[in-house]
Parts: structure tokens; C-alpha cells; sequence
């Protein structure tokens, strides 16, 4: 009674294993996929797998197929006595030996061919990005273009990308999983992966990740791909090529919302507007707010697409992170703050002479990203303002400083004052204003 109460308890168990993959594979969302390749790359591994699952399925038939006969057929009785010994029988030590090296070499020869074919260098020609890995963000540098940027890479279809990999601190591993590859990026060594987008491609937006782990927040460690047409990658360049254009910013005086602090609903930072923004109501995300009048060169992929849902950043705000609602940012005077901290120390602006580091992003063309925090959260001026405000809580373990005045750094353990730099709600809005110009 006692093994027939628990063959029925693993009976259920197994049903409910079952049933639960089942829901899991009527889900017909699955954006970050490798199953779908868009890349020569992609498909050679593809079908790499499709062979070795099959073959791996046919043996695991034929296998189980004879255990079952075994069992059955020579299943014990009765009538049974003790059969004869086989030990040291060549023939059948032969055939068991041969017939896995037999299997094996079908399994052997696609996989070698494979990883020659991804192994190989990319033919001459191909679009050179340097991709170096750090604590927890990406850097992609185009020496064909002398174009330095930071979590978003901008591909043309058809044509060769070769990615060179590198890193200035620990293990990252760098993975686009629906373009194919998956390489490591170490400090000792350049690892190198190469691809080329369909050229059938309709522009796409791709999540990128760090497959390898590397600390505190390595889950947090994304960027964004973009595959573009070649006329608009060209577009692209010329832009990113140049200084950032910062002008046509009205500039108005700075306007102070209602003076208590608002939480979830974020702050409502305008840059470079003429009037304060009305108090927005309290809500579960942060309102975004808008530019007015910011000039605009070359392309930028469109932002809030539907169907790219899957590569909008969802992490939720800290709790207890505020900001004062309804300032309204000057980008002229956020550029002087900005120029006269410690912002310049570790960031780079092409165009301003003050801004040199090299620590942290790239911010020339700040304002034409999606995202901030290396895909961790959307680039809106009233998330941006949160990031300013306290990077150390909105993203443990960042070398980012904590710049608002009065915000607790979870890393040095003491809250920020003047004297160290703090800074307050309307200079924070107006160096949004100023990066948000950064086109």
C-alpha cells in the first residue's frame, strides 16, 4: 500500500510537471529567442542544434527501445537458471565500442564544421566595433568612424559586423540572442565574433546581454542593438560623428513645483521650457515629461514601439527615492554645473572642452539614447533626474557618485553635503535639461 500511495504522489507530480510545460509552450511571445536567428551566425548554430538534437533523440529511441525489450523479454521467472557469463566475450566489447565512436563521429564532424565557420575572421570590409565590458556597462567604440558610445549599438543589415571584445575589469560575456554569438570579453586577451544581419530586415531593436556573471549588477548589465537600413546607419554616423547639438533651448528661469517630494509618481523635469509643468498626478510609474525645442541630426530609431515592447526597460523606482515636482531644468546653466563637478571627471562630451573622463560613459549624444543605467531604465528626463540624484540606489554597486543634496550613498555609508559636492533638485533638473540637449 505504502508503494502504491507513492507511485500516485510521483504520478501527480509528473502531471503537474507536465501540464505547467505545456502553459509555458503555448506562450507565443518569445522575444529573446535563439531559435528565430536574423544572422548567418545565428543560423549556423541553429542548425547545429536542430542536428545534434535529432541525432541525440534517435539514439535516446533506440536506446530506451532495447531496455524495455531487455526488461521484458528477459524479465525474471520462476523456471529461471543462472545464465551463462559473457565477461571477456570481444565480439560484443567490440560492438559497444564502435557503435558510440560511430555515433559520436556524426556528432563530431557538424560541430567541428561549426566552429571553424564561427571561428573564421571576418571577410575584409566588415564594420569594426570595439565592445569593452565594465562594472556593469557597455562601451562600443567605431574606429571606422571615430565614433565612441555607450549600452546602444546602431547595425546596417547586410553587412559584416566584427565585434572585438575586451574588458577593463572582471569576466563579462557579450550575447545578442536573436542575431547569434555568445563570446566572452576578458582583460588578457581580444575574443572576436562576427555577424551580419539579414539584409531583409525590417529595423529592429534587440535586447543584448552579460552572460557571464560579474558581480553586484550583472543582471543590470543590457544593451540595446539596432538593425537599421544601410541609408539610415549612414544617417546615424554622420550625426554621432559630430559635436552634439545643443541649441534652440529656450531659456527660462528656473520654475519650483509644490514643495512636498513625490516618490513613485517621479519627478516632472522639463528641460528647456518657457513654463513650469503642472503638478502630475501621483501614479505607479514615473511621468515622463517633453523637450520643446531641441535640434535634431541624423537618425535615431523611433522610440516606444509596440511591438518592441520586450526591449523596454521595466525596473521598478527605489523606495524612498524623491524628487521635488514640477521644476522646470535650464539647459544653458545645466551645462555650467555640469562643466564645474565632478561629472567632468569621469564622463566625455565631444564639444565640451571641460568634459574629458574616461571612467564613465560617453555622454555626446546623451540625449538620443533610449535608455540609461546600461538598459536598466528608460531615458526620460524624470528618470534621469532619479539617476543623477542617487545612481548608488537606483543601481547597486555603480562607481557613480551620489550627487543629491542630502540623499544616504549606500556605498560610503553617509549622507551627501554641500561640501561634498551635493547637489539640489533644481541644479539636477537643469543638467537634465543640458544632457537631454545632447542630440
Amino acid at each position: 500500500m505504502r508503494g502504491n500511495s507513492r507511485l500516485r504522489r510521483m504520478a501527480s507530480y509528473g502531471m503537474m510537471a507536465v501540464l505547467a510545460l505545456t502553459l509555458a509552450a503555448c506562450e507565443q511571445s518569445h522575444p529573446n529567442t535563439t531559435f528565430t536567428p536574423h544572422s548567418e551566425y545565428g543560423r549556423a548554430i541553429d542548425f547545429l542544434w536542430d542536428r545534434l538534437l535529432l541525432l541525440g533523440t534517435i539514439v535516446f529511441v533506440l536506446v530506451e527501445a532495447g531496455l524495455i525489450y531487455i526488461m521484458i523479454r528477459y524479465r525474471k521467472r520462476e523456471t529461471d537458471q543462472r545464465p551463462p557469463q559473457t565477461h571477456g566475450n570481444v565480439v560484443i566489447e567490440i560492438l559497444w565500442t564502435l557503435i558510440p565512436a560511430f555515433i559520436l563521429l556524426f556528432i563530431a564532424v557538424p560541430t567541428v564544421r561549426t566552429i571553424f565557420k564561427t571561428q573564421a575572421k571576418a571577410i575584409p570590409g566588415a564594420l569594426e566595433i570595439e565592445v569593452i565590458g565594465h562594472q556593469w556597462w557597455w562601451e562600443f567604440r567605431y574606429p571606422e568612424y571615430n565614433i565612441t558610445t555607450a549600452n546602444e549599438i546602431y547595425l546596417p543589415t547586410g553587412r559584416t559586423v566584427n565585434f572585438k571584445l575586451t574588458s577593463v575589469d572582471v569576466i563579462h560575456s557579450f550575447w545578442i540572442p536573436q542575431l547569434g554569438g555568445k563570446r566572452d570579453a576578458v582583460t588578457n586577451r581580444v575574443n572576436y565574433i562576427w555577424l551580419t544581419p539579414d539584409s531583409t530586415m525590417q529595423p529592429s531593436e534587440w535586447n543584448g546581454f552579460c552572460t557571464e556573471y560579474c558581480g553586484t549588477s550583472h543582471a543590470k548589465m543590457r544593451f540595446r542593438v539596432y538593425t537599421v537600413k544601410p541609408d539610415q546607419f549612414a544617417s546615424w554616423v554622420a550625426s554621432q560623428r559630430a559635436p552634439a547639438v545643443f541649441g534652440a533651448v529656450a531659456v527660462a528661469p528656473p520654475q519650483v513645483g509644490p514643495p512636498t517630494p513625490v516618490a513613485a509618481g517621479g519627478p516632472s523635469v522639463t528641460p528647456g521650457a518657457s513654463a513650469p509643468t503642472p503638478p502630475a498626478p501621483r501614479t505607479d510609474t514615473v511621468v515622463p515629461a517633453s523637450v520643446t525645442t531641441v535640434a535634431q541630426a541624423g537618425y535615431i530609431f523611433p522610440r516606444n514601439q509596440p511591438e518592441f515592447e520586450y526591449a523596454k526597460p521595466k525596473s521598478p523606482i527605489p523606495g524612498g527615492l524623491t524628487f521635488t515636482r514640477g521644476l522646470t531644468g535650464n539647459a544653458h546653466r545645466g551645462k555650467q554645473i555640469f562643466s564645474s563637478t565632478a561629472c567632468i571627471g569621469c564622463h566625455a562630451i565631444a564639444g565640451n572642452p571641460a568634459a574629458m573622463g574616461s571612467v564613465g560613459p560617453n555622454l555626446t549624444h546623451f540625449g538620443s539614447r533610449s535608455t540609461i543605467g546600461a538598459g536598466s531604465f528608460p531615458n526620460t528626463p524624470a528618470y534621469l533626474a532619479l539617476w543623477i540624484k542617487n545612481a548608488r540606489l537606483m543601481k547597486p554597486g555603480v562607481l557613480m557618485p551620489t550627487l543629491g543634496m542630502n540623499e544616504y550613498d549606500p556605498v560610503l555609508k553617509t549622507r551627501v553635503t554641500k561640501a561634498q559636492g551635493g547637489l539640489d533638485d533644481q541644479q539636477i533638473a537643469d543638467i537634465v535639461a543640458y544632457l537631454w540637449a545632447l542630440k
